[in-house]
C-alpha cells in the first residue's frame, strides 16, 4: 500500500502549526510549522512506518476513515 491509498486529515494546530496525519495507521501523523511541512514530513513518516510493519511480516492497515459533513 501507498499513502495514496489512505486519507490525509490536514488541520491548524493552534497558535501555529499545522498536524497531518492517516487516523487509519496509529503513530502516523507529523506536526510541522506549515502544510506544506507537515505533508512532507507526514510522507516521511509513513514510509517509516511502513517499513517496519514489512519487516514484521504485517500488512499495514485497510483505511477505514469515514469523513462525514455535518
Amino acid at each position: 500500500m501507498t499513502l495514496d491509498n489512505y486519507k490525509v486529515v490536514l488541520y491548524r494546530n493552534e497558535p501555529d502549526g499545522w498536524v497531518a496525519e492517516i487516523p487509519a495507521i496509529p503513530g502516523c501523523y507529523a506536526l510541522m510549522a506549515t502544510r506544506e511541512e507537515a505533508l512532507a514530513e507526514l510522507d516521511e513518516v509513513f514510509q517509516m512506518i511502513a517499513a517496519e510493519y514489512g519487516d514484521r511480516g504485517q500488512s499495514l492497515p485497510k483505511d477505514s476513515t469515514e469523513i462525514v459533513h455535518a
